[in-house]
């Protein structure tokens, strides 16, 4: 199979919410009065970072790499998940041109969290990154607060 020098690859993750325990979100945290219902730490965004990444490089998606049913990731740092994809990307001859990030969330409000999920991603990645944040207006599990979802697209470039 023919390898191009650029690629895109998009993500996709939601979790549902509960009450107490911490929220990250981008490896932030935005609450310490909810947390998402997840086996890892939940972090939705990072999750949909990885399946993008993944997907990008032809394999797979987070859920083959990171199994709920693996007692390794009960609670673990979804920043272990992400670095492990990045070491997959580097190793098919691929760097991150940028990201696009949309985290949709009724609650808790993220437009002050925008920025530093974004500067902390960027840190991760070594690329830029763009947040985004928008709410279900009302509609659906996001939008009556209780679940939260994030949508990534990278592009990837091939290192010469």
């Amino acid at each position: 199979m023919t390898r191009t020098n650029f690629r895109i690859g998009q993500g996709y993750d939601l979790h549902r919410l509960q009450p107490g325990g911490v929220l990250m979100i981008g490896g932030v945290k935005v609450s310490d009065e909810m947390s998402a219902i997840a086996h890892s730490d939940g972090d939705v965004l990072i999750h949909a970072l990885v399946d993008a990444i993944l997907g990008g490089i032809g394999e797979g998606d987070i859920g083959e790499h990171f199994p709920n049913t693996d007692p390794r990731w009960k609670n673990a740092a979804s920043e272990i998940f992400l670095q492990r994809a990045i070491q997959e990307m580097r190793t098919e001859g691929y760097r991150i041109e940028n990201a696009d990030c949309l985290i949709l969330a009724e609650r808790p409000r993220l437009s002050t969290y925008k920025v530093p999920i974004r500067e902390n991603l960027e840190r991760l990645l070594g690329t830029q990154v763009n947040v985004k944040a928008g709410t279900n207006e009302g509609v659906d599990a996001i939008g009556r607060g209780e679940a939260l979802a994030a949508h990534v697209v990278v592009l990837l470039a091939k290192v010469s």
